[in-house]
């Protein structure tokens, strides 16, 4: 009977542990709870469509003088007086500088006296000829000799008023070329000073011939839209000038030597805050295109294998999408191939994401991103 009991009770026993084992195999082949697992990243996409674009283009230039004058002793003399200040605004017709007169105004009074004799002959000779008492040939002469005596006190008096040497525009003098008791115009026209006008002022730029004929043709062909004539001048800080300029002129003929064409375009310049010699980038619209896609540059990746984007398909998940881009509108990419209206194309998150992951799109918000990043960094108070 001892070992009958003993044996019921081995029984027993195995039969508990087989049933617990049983109940702890059940619950660790049990699914996770729901919940547990981490969600899909979130990635900023901006959803494209189309529209239409103006294709800018950089091109250097170089600003110029809207009209600048040499200025220059006519007549020979020695420098009295400098009447400006150097580097000051002068105007139209002002005296810049006085040369000795002296010699001039002795002349002018020599060649007035001429005149009045000359003048006196004339009316004698004429009542004489009226009486037949001179023939018509002495009082034509006494005639011509008037007339000479008159061109040369209109001589004296030019020689005389060029000794008061003047502006013959408006605009910003430089420095003067020569001082006080400088002997100039002696056998040539001594150079004085340069004034220049620099409101408005031109910037001078080139552009490839062959880039000129295959946007006339897009233009002629109906690609491209027409622009308007209004250019924006990038200055060599990067800063952009604030003022608009406009486009005046595109030579017609290609230079041999550089198979390019001569732009010009004018700016307004109130504070003459640019002046001429100096380098910028102007920037002008060569054509609208229509109907065209345009993506943030920093959502182009490019391999060996060409450029391509990440794109979120209609079930969420990351889907690599190859593209060809075109010309640049500021910071955007032209999409010429590979893209279609209504695509969710990933601009922040590329790092992140793998194709075939699911994440959440979130709408991409630049403004907002830029004033997180220029926000002072929070610190920890005790």
């Amino acid at each position: 009977m001892k070992i009958a009991t003993n044996s019921l009770t081995a029984a027993t026993i195995f039969a508990a542990l087989f049933s617990l084992t049983a109940c702890g195999s059940k619950e660790s082949s049990a699914p996770p709870a729901a919940g547990g697992g981490m969600p899909p990243p979130e990635v900023d996409v901006i959803t494209v469509a189309t529209g239409s674009v103006a294709l800018t283009q950089d091109l250097p230039g170089r600003l110029e003088a809207y009209r600048s004058a040499q200025i220059r002793a006519r007549v020979d003399g020695i420098i009295e007086k400098r009447l400006f200040i150097e580097g000051s605004d002068v105007k139209a017709g002002e005296k810049l500088y006085q040369i000795d007169a002296r010699n001039y105004q002795a002349a002018y009074d020599s060649t007035q006296a001429d005149v009045g004799v000359a003048r006196q002959t004339v009316a004698r000779y004429k009542s004489l000829l009226a009486v037949s008492a001179v023939n018509q040939q002495d009082y034509d002469l006494t005639v011509a000799k008037l007339k000479q005596a008159e061109s040369a006190m209109s001589r004296a008096k030019l020689d005389l008023e060029n000794t008061h040497v003047p502006a013959p525009i408006a605009g910003r003098i430089g420095r003067t070329q020569v001082t006080e008791g400088a002997l100039v115009g002696h056998g040539e026209a001594t150079l004085l000073a340069t004034i220049e006008q620099v409101n408005p002022i031109y910037v001078n730029f080139t552009q490839s011939g062959v880039d000129v004929l295959h946007m006339r043709q897009a233009i002629k062909s109906g690609k491209l839209k027409r622009a308007d004539a209004k250019v924006e001048l990038v200055l060599e800080d990067g800063n952009v000038y604030p003022l608009a300029g406009q486009m005046l002129f595109t030579n017609l003929a290609v230079d041999p030597s550089t198979g390019s064409v001569l732009l010009r375009a004018k700016f307004p310049n109130p504070e003459q805050d640019l002046l001429p010699g100096m380098f910028a980038r102007v920037r002008f619209a060569e054509g609208i295109a229509d109907n065209s896609i345009r993506v943030p540059q920093r959502a182009v990746m490019t391999s060996a294998q060409g450029q391509s984007v990440l794109v979120v398909d209609a079930q969420g998940k990351v889907e690599p999408r190859p593209v060809k881009t075109g010309n640049m509108v500021g910071g955007d990419f032209i999409i010429t191939e590979g893209m279609e209206p209504g695509t969710q194309v990933i601009v922040n998150g590329v790092q992140k994401v793998r194709p075939g992951a699911q994440v959440k799109a979130v709408p991409w918000n630049p403004q907002g991103a830029a004033n997180a990043a220029s926000a002072p960094a929070a610190t920890d108070k005790k």
